[in-house]
């Protein structure tokens, strides 16, 4: 999965490159000036490029309280409530938070917590906390509102997570998965192909 995440983001890269040459090139006989203007516009297409998408546009496409952004339980509930709550929602992760602090994150708890450090250790999921399995929240790795899609897919695929809270000044604003990310920068990439090539086409 890891490895095919980055093979997409290349891939794209280089069609991405291979048109822009393409553009550059197609007639290098013409006067100067026009050289000129094709230069200026293949940077302005390169700087609406893969990566204006940011995470506030993932969040606003998702949705307040769509797939889970906003689920949460309390470091005091049962491994067994938080891994129900995942299921009826059908999400892979939970944001915990103190008892009566909502806006204060504590940490996460994912299915891979639940497996490792539950079924795998034979322990019981009705007798422990999520505060005893949680990764603690001065050990999340995490998002602001402003941060890049892309950005955000590289840290989630080099640390090998699958998902990560969004935080700004605020607090918690969300959350977003691997999934939602993979989405928005599919998405990201046909648009910018299809600028790319109505540029060709005379479109700009």
């Amino acid at each position: 999965m890891q490895g095919g995440i980055r093979a997409f983001v290349s891939q794209g890269s280089i069609v991405k490159s291979a048109v822009l040459q393409h553009v550059r090139m197609v007639n290098p006989l013409k006067p100067l000036l026009i050289s000129r203007y094709e230069s200026t516009s293949a940077a302005r297409i390169e700087e609406q490029g893969f990566e204006s998408t940011k995470i506030s546009d993932v969040l606003q496409a998702k949705g307040k309280g769509a797939d889970g952004s906003w689920l949460w339980c309390t470091t005091d509930d049962s491994v067994y409530d938080a891994v129900k709550s995942m299921t009826q929602h059908n999400v892979g992760a939970l944001v915990v938070v103190k008892p009566g602090e909502k806006s204060s994150i504590a940490g996460i708890i994912t299915e891979r917590d639940y497996l490792r450090k539950i079924i795998v250790q034979g322990r019981s999921s009705k007798s422990t906390k999520v505060g005893d399995i949680m990764t603690e929240e001065n050990k999340l790795i995490t998002v602001t509102p402003d941060t890049k899609v892309l950005k955000a897919m590289q840290l989630m695929t080099d640390n090998r997570i699958r998902h990560i809270p969004v935080i700004d000044e605020k607090g918690m604003q969300g959350m977003v998965s691997i999934g939602d990310v993979v989405r928005a920068v599919v998405s990201e990439h046909r648009e910018e192909l299809n600028r790319l090539n109505a540029f060709i086409q005379g479109g700009y």
